[in-house]
């Protein structure tokens, strides 16, 4: 079996879908790995390295798309300047990676209509097996992670409070909105970073986890929130009244906060708005705003998608794809889910894949198969 690594042809994506150490256990299994020329240098990962590592180092993509059985991508086929992926997808073949299913319908049926048999990692179903195969864990771990570090650039100010013979300098105050995995490591950096951390979340169940991190939660609407969360785990689209009464809150506690970390998301739907012109004005100069829900339309309504812009003496933070400005870990953390997704699936004595159609976790994240879409969310 041979496993294919094409470059990633979107605009500002430095990782890629293999590592040298997931190279290693692939060949263990007497995998062959076929990798475009390029592919790893914005994750510092050489053609020479992956060499060592027993990769076979193919000059285009094209060719990558012709050998391969199987694809590992981090982002979905697409039709760049140089190549259209899309049409060089084999029927029968396999493709892996993080689909962006519930976010691009025509592209997915596109895809669909080649005949490959397609596993977005994002629909994964939130169970205790397919935890190391989450991408959207891993890589939201990082934004979360990098979202504190930017804001600490362009705030000027420092994080920690600072007793000094010239003066104190009081620590910065960071808010948090939305508690997932993006925002626990938020929450953790600012705090290692010396700030007052606060959060809030629509899941209540998140209180004890900002509050175990030593952030303090702020509440919103308690009897709202106590069904607010999907049995998958995730956050659910709010009613209106809520986020009228979040504004209310938030709006208050903002006008005194030095940074403020937005990561609110609902698969498959424009980002909530949390932060409106009216919150941007009220707060100090020379404080920041992260936004992580900049490609989803972001939560900020000042936010420009994959750019930092100023207003009021505010900058709002929208760059897109944070986890690829830590390509290297963010390339390693992603090819081990993809590894742990296809270990279990491969037959070692044939070299082949034995896959249970029935399992919970395939029919979870399965897009589409023998040229139809099949998953639930895509075909209502």
């Amino acid at each position: 079996m041979k496993i294919g690594i094409p470059k990633e042809r979107q605009v500002n994506e430095a990782r890629v879908a293999v590592s040298p150490d997931t190279i290693k256990k692939l060949r263990s299994q007497n995998i062959d790995i076929l990798i475009e020329s390029g592919a790893g240098l914005g994750a510092s990962f050489s053609d020479d390295l992956f060499l060592e590592f027993g990769a076979t180092v193919l000059d285009t993509g094209r060719a990558v798309y012709e050998q391969a059985d199987v694809l590992f991508k981090i982002r979905p086929p697409c039709q760049s300047e140089d190549l259209d992926e899309i049409s060089l997808l084999k029927k029968d073949s396999i493709l892996i990676g993080h689909m962006s299913a519930l976010s691009d319908l025509e592209l997915m049926e596109s895809i669909a209509k080649t005949g490959v048999t397609a596993f977005g990692l994002e629909l994964l179903p939130r169970i205790t097996r397919a935890q190391s195969m989450d991408v959207l864990s891993s890589q939201s771990n990082l934004a979360g992670y990098k979202a504190v570090l930017e804001a600490s650039v362009e705030m000027g100010r420092a994080f920690p409070m600072m007793m000094t013979a010239a003066g104190t300098v009081a620590p910065a105050k960071v808010f948090i909105m939305g508690v997932g995995v993006a925002g626990l490591q938020a929450i953790a950096t600012a705090k290692r970073m010396g700030a007052i951390v606060t959060a809030t979340d629509v899941r209540p169940a998140t209180k004890e986890q900002v509050e175990s991190l030593g952030g303090k939660f702020l509440e919103v609407d308690p009897e709202i929130e106590k069904d607010a969360q999907t049995e998958g785990g995730y956050a659910k689209e709010m009613p209106p009244e809520y986020f009228e009464k979040q504004k209310l809150v938030v709006a208050s506690h903002i006008q005194k906060q030095d940074v403020v970390i937005t990561t609110a998301l609902v698969p498959g739907k424009k980002a909530p708005t949390l932060i409106t012109r009216d919150m941007v004005e009220s707060m100090p100069m020379g404080s920041v705003i992260v936004d992580l829900a900049a490609e989803a339309g972001g939560n900020c309504e000042l936010t420009k998608s994959g750019d930092l812009v100023k207003h009021s003496g505010v900058s709002i933070i929208g760059y897109n794809n944070l986890p690829s400005r830590l390509a290297e870990d963010a390339s390693t953390l992603f090819s081990k889910n993809l590894l742990n997704f296809l270990l279990p699936l491969l037959d070692s004595e044939k070299g082949t894949l034995n896959i249970d159609w029935q399992d919970e976790i395939i029919k979870g994240s399965l897009v589409c198969k023998d040229g139809v879409l099949v998953h639930p969310s895509l075909t209502k």
